[in-house]
């Protein structure tokens, strides 16, 4: 043998050497591929199932929203009738109730004073100051007669 052919022969086995690690590479790259392959229609399996679910998710919350909405309209429409409604009691029945409470207690005023009059006084006696009642309000009253100055 010669050198060239010892040569040859050492090429020769190390191309062999080499051929086999690609080749035990090829392998282990296209289980990973397959592996690969293999988990993303697992994952395409599951996901098609959890979309169409976040979709009706999306849809029934997107109903119930418009539900609320309308709910929401629905009271601030009641919450402005009941406003006008209170207004409308308020202009009714305001007026005449302070008119009544007035009227009641001019009555209650001029039969405390049927009653005072019939018993006169006793000499250093003062009454209390009487009040008149003006829309809801009780301001002091001027004494019938001469008022004292001083």
């Amino acid at each position: 043998m010669s050198g060239g052919e010892v040569a040859g022969i050492i090429v020769a086995v190390f191309w062999a050497i080499l051929v086999s690690f690609l080749a035990v590479a090829l392998a282990r790259l296209a289980q990973t591929l397959r592996a690969t392959t293999k988990l993303v229609a697992d994952v395409t399996e599951q996901a098609v199932p959890l979309l169409a679910d976040a979709s009706s998710a999306v849809r029934s919350a997107q109903t119930q929203i418009d539900r609320v909405d309308a709910i929401a309209t629905d009271v601030q429409e009641v919450t402005s009738n009941a406003s006008a409604l209170s207004t409308t009691v308020a202009s009714t029945f305001g007026g005449p109730l302070v008119k009544v409470a007035a009227f009641g207690y001019g009555v209650r005023q001029a039969l405390g004073r049927r009653g005072t009059e019939q018993h006169p006084a006793t000499p250093g006696h003062t009454e209390p100051p009487r009040h008149t009642v003006i829309m809801g309000r009780t301001v002091p009253g001027m004494r019938r007669g001469k008022r004292k100055k001083g």
